[in-house]
């Protein structure tokens, strides 16, 4: 093999060897393995929120005010409740009669929401009013309250009947939403 390299006239330096390439090499390689942790890191982070609300990127000329309102219009929004969302009927846990007296009796509210539960506002709490009919002094007012879409908070209600063929009935009056 013939070296066609020129030799340099005397009293020049030599010419400088070729550099190897392998630093920048790893270099640019250490530099994608890192790009693509990173990545990766940001894609599991906003893969990972589990249902919740997802992060939002707005890129906009607008003033910050207007990014704002346009972020608050991106929240949930929860189902109006009203007595027409219900159904009421009442449970007997106690009954005590005195024959043509009549009896006294210990009723609960059973609700009934009709539709999806989660669609109610989580963080506030409703004040369900109802009217139980049939107690001898005349209509009964209570209210329950539910809270956390579910957890329904009521006291029972001792009413008394004039007969023991006296019929028992109850309707939702109202329902005031309460820490919205």
């Amino acid at each position: 093999m013939n070296d066609t390299t020129p030799t340099p006239p005397p009293g020049f330096p030599p010419p400088a060897p070729k550099k190897s390439r392998t630093n920048l090499v790893i270099i640019g390689s250490a530099a994608a393995v890192i790009t693509a942790v990173v990545t990766t890191g940001i894609v599991v982070v906003h893969s990972s929120n589990n249902g919740s609300t997802p992060a939002v990127a707005v890129k906009s000329s607008a003033p910050a005010k207007d990014v704002a309102t346009t972020t608050e219009a991106l929240e949930p929004t929860h189902a109006e409740v009203t007595a027409g969302n219900f159904t009421i009927s009442l449970r007997t846990t106690k009954r005590q009669c005195f024959g043509s007296a009549g009896c006294n009796m210990t009723v609960e509210p059973k609700l009934t929401f009709l539709g999806d539960s989660t669609s109610i506002d989580p963080d506030a709490v409703y004040e369900i009013t109802y009217e139980i009919h049939g107690d001898e002094s005349g209509p009964v007012i209570e209210t329950a309250e539910l809270s956390d879409q579910t957890s329904l908070n009521y006291r029972p209600s001792m009413i008394s009947t004039a007969s023991a063929a006296k019929k028992v009935s109850v309707e939702i009056t109202g329902v005031t939403a309460q820490g919205q």
